[in-house]
């Protein structure tokens, strides 16, 4: 074997931080996150290593959705610019290999967070990775426009699956946070769609800028911020709320509702001249957006321990 294909071979060898890859870890970051405060802002106290159990294995969870994900989705992912650097499409991962490694997270963390927890809380994640990569990842997303609609919902079940691990039911504070989630993720990623059109058009993936296109894209992404906020602020007003976090929704939504605005006014010409400066910079501030909400139930949740919660 020549130096040069033996470099080759060593370059498409998988390495840990492939497998780490095929988790989404940034995917991952959010829904450890959201379970996490779901998990600390409910009402029944939870030993701190049983709670540290429950995230860990929610995670996993998450990472299995992310690695059948990729494994199903790995011929559109060698199409779109942004995907193409993945494990699979780069050929250090095989399809078949991911496949296996989806399906023993998505069993192994199912079951220890049953056993860890309580069964229900485990089938809670049983049912978000089904719905993730059979719903949205199979069905959804490569027939329809609404597919980040409808699918957006295994994005916004963590929260609950925390809230669960702590309660082993729902109530109306998990279901505020499935649908602080659930109602953000659409502008989210619309406003990434935006910008990344073409990806979307070459893959046949019908998101809205390409079905409806920019325009009608714009609309959606207004109407979306509109119907967020009164959600979004309301939830200051239940059990988890308090004046922290219905200043944080406040500040938030009038500039989420601002940003919607301006890309509503946007013409193409004005977003191709600035290279949709805008547009991307509403996507980022969305994440912060979002992170800063939960931040501030957390903060609530730490001023009640200490006594000096508000409402």
């Amino acid at each position: 074997m020549s130096d040069i294909s033996y470099i080759r071979q060593q370059d498409n060898e998988a390495r840990l931080g492939d497998y780490i890859a095929l988790l989404k870890p940034r995917v991952m970051s959010l829904v450890v996150f959201t379970a996490f405060v779901g998990l600390v802002v409910a009402p029944n106290p939870v030993h701190p290593f049983v709670g540290f159990v429950a995230i860990l294995f929610i995670a996993l969870g998450g990472g299995a959705s992310g690695a059948l994900n990729m494994w199903y989705d790995a011929d559109i992912d060698r199409i779109m610019r942004r995907t193409r650097g993945r494990p699979i499409p780069a050929g250090r991962i095989s399809e078949r290999e991911a496949l296996g490694f989806g399906l023993a997270l998505s069993g192994i963390s199912c079951v220890m967070l049953a056993l860890a927890t309580n069964i229900f809380s485990g089938l809670f994640l049983a049912f978000t990775i089904f719905f993730y990569v059979v719903v949205y990842t199979m069905w959804l997303k490569r027939a329809t426009p609404q597919n980040i609609v409808i699918g957006g919902a295994a994005g916004a079940f963590p929260p609950m699956i925390g809230w669960a691990v702590s309660t082993g039911g729902i109530s109306i504070e998990s279901v505020a946070m499935f649908l602080l989630v659930f109602l953000w993720t659409p502008p989210h990623f619309w406003s990434l769609a935006l910008f990344m059109k073409s990806d979307y058009d070459e893959a046949k993936v019908p998101m809205l800028t390409s079905t409806h296109g920019r325009v009608v894209t714009r609309k959606n992404i207004l109407f979306y911020a509109f119907i967020l906020a009164p959600i979004a602020v309301g939830t200051g007003f239940t059990s988890i709320g308090g004046p922290v976090y219905f200043a944080t929704a406040l500040i938030m939504n009038a500039l989420f509702i601002k940003g919607a605005i301006e890309i509503h006014a946007r013409t193409e010409a004005q977003a191709e001249a600035d290279k949709y400066a805008v547009e991307k910079r509403f996507f980022y501030f969305s994440l912060i957006y979002l992170f800063a909400h939960f931040a501030a139930l957390l903060a609530e949740a730490g001023l009640s321990y200490i006594g000096l919660g508000a409402w």
